[in-house]
């Protein structure tokens, strides 16, 4: 029997042919580039690195790859059919990561959609071909079983393939394991308060053994129990907080964050505005992950993916009482309208596709935009003689593409080099404190850096450093003797001006 095509489907179809479109992005992420290559040493080893393989300044140092599958499967992906799979994949996971969202965003279709669009659009400084997407569509699928397990307890047996699965993609799955543990403490509080829709006593005991048997799965990964510590260590890195973006604080002077902004206001005016008393155990989950996204922009996602929700629901029992798309059938719509609807959902698929393949055709001209593809093709034919000193978004690139043969300085792997390599590398690249020592430490004798940055203005007027290579978007420069640094450069060049 054929579906009626109505309004509310073709709204829904519409809203997640949206949704699929909007977050096909380029893959320009300066990370990939390592995590590739990463992929491409497990699958040629057959064995997950302990140790970094890639850098010279921390060779042979332990380093957890703790997002060794999903590594593998993007290089496995982008080997057999190319980065055009990867676009279309991740943003298919972004799409599914958002319809979990719009199931749990209540009984109003139309709400539910606008809601669950508002939310996506919060999310938009994290889509791109990166593995904490598949994290994002973990944590929404997560948070909905945890949910419907009110009233299916069963359903969190659905945990633990989840958590092996999980623990092997990215070390987000302490998230998922925090937000369980956050989930029982609430179901456990609301007993003690006597609340109404309280959990019985054997599902909140069903709950505890789910999350113990959840733990004691982390250990099942090539780190080991290393993993247990390895995503705090990460949340309390000051290296990360402080020099990646990402993990900082959102500024809400910059326009991306409004969106987040926005749901931050209108979850507090909905709660307020709603007559339905808040669950305990909603208001924990909510003041937590309103704390960790006002502290790191990486968790902003979770925060949308807990409070859309609350807005969602009351907002649809107060102005609409549409059945679900899911769970209701609806009445069949007219021969014209049913055309109509199938008129525009097949419109919107062309634009969809359209903009899908216009983004795939241009992923060789993004790339050139974004990493200095020229001047890697000059150091593959002529490679240089000693190490390098590269420009740390470009780290990831240059591993793709030049790895074994010329390690890198350093690059996106901020838990790896730690806070002292950072500074090293923050003194060199601006020119401040001891940079010449810097060089001399590490035995530089070349550098690849963006030709405005103000290493390569000083380079340029510096004796016994010419240029190899140059166009708009990097400088190579290499020391043409083997002086060191200090005795080449008595003068000291002054720092940039801060303001400029």
């Amino acid at each position: 029997m054929a579906v009626p095509l109505n309004t509310t489907r073709t709204f829904i179809a519409v809203l997640f042919l949206g949704l699929f479109a909007m977050p096909a992005r380029n893959a320009t992420d300066p990370d990939l580039w390592w995590h590739l290559k990463t992929g491409q040493f497990i699958s040629e080893h057959k064995s997950v690195p302990h140790t970094d393989p890639f850098s010279f300044t921390r060779a042979g140092e332990p380093w957890v790859a703790h997002e060794w599958l999903t590594e593998l499967l993007l290089y496995q992906i982008q080997r057999v059919a190319g980065f055009g799979a990867l676009i279309v994949i991740f943003a298919a996971i972004l799409c599914a990561a958002f319809f979990f969202l719009y199931l749990r965003c209540g009984p109003a279709p139309y709400i539910a959609g606008i809601a669950t669009l508002c939310g996506a659009a919060a999310t938009v400084p994290i889509w791109g071909v990166r593995p904490q997407v598949l994290s994002l569509l973990l944590t929404s699928l997560w948070l909905m079983i945890l949910e419907r397990s009110d009233r299916n307890p069963n359903l969190l047996w659905w945990t633990l393939p989840l958590t092996l699965l999980w623990v092997n993609l990215h070390a987000g799955f302490a998230l998922g394991l925090a937000l369980f543990a956050l989930f029982l403490a609430g179901t456990i509080l609301e007993k003690k308060m006597k609340y109404p829709l309280a959990s019985t006593k054997a599902s909140w005991k069903l709950s505890a053994s789910m999350l113990f048997l959840d733990l004691c799965l982390v250990p099942l990964n090539p780190n080991g129990l290393r993993l247990f510590s390895y995503p705090i260590e990460t949340l309390r890195s000051t290296t990360m907080q402080n020099y990646i973006v990402e993990w900082a604080s959102p500024n809400f002077h910059h326009p991306e964050y409004w969106p987040f902004l926005l749901i931050v206001l209108a979850t507090f005016a909905t709660l307020s505005w709603s007559r339905a008393p808040v669950r305990p155990r909603d208001l924990i989950l909510l003041l937590v992950s309103l704390f960790a996204a006002l502290s790191s922009i990486r968790l902003i996602p979770l925060f949308v993916l807990i409070a859309v929700p609350l807005i969602s629901r009351p907002l649809g029992r107060r102005l609409g009482n549409s059945p679900t798309l899911i769970h209701s059938p609806m009445r069949s719509a007219p021969a014209f309208r049913t055309l109509f609807n199938a008129a525009v959902i097949l419109l919107m698929a062309t634009f969809a596709g359209v903009h899908i393949f216009q983004v795939i055709h241009n992923q060789p001209q993004a790339e050139a935009r974004q990493f200095p593809a020229r001047a890697v093709a000059y150091l593959q034919a002529n490679p240089p003689q000693g190490p390098i000193f590269n420009h740390y978004d470009w780290g990831g690139y240059l591993i793709w593409k030049l790895y074994p043969s010329t390690p890198v300085f350093i690059d996106g792997r901020a838990d790896l080099y730690g806070a002292q390599l950072f500074h090293d590398f923050a003194d060199a690249y601006q020119l401040k404190g001891p940079w010449q020592q810097i060089f001399e430490r590490w035995h530089i004798h070349t550098v690849i850096i963006p030709p405005e940055s103000a290493l390569a203005t000083g380079l340029q007027s510096a004796p016994d450093w010419t240029i190899s290579y140059q166009d708009r978007q990097a400088i190579i420069l290499t020391m043409s003797s083997s002086m060191p640094v200090s005795a080449r450069s008595p003068r000291r060049i002054p720092p940039p001006n801060p303001g400029q």
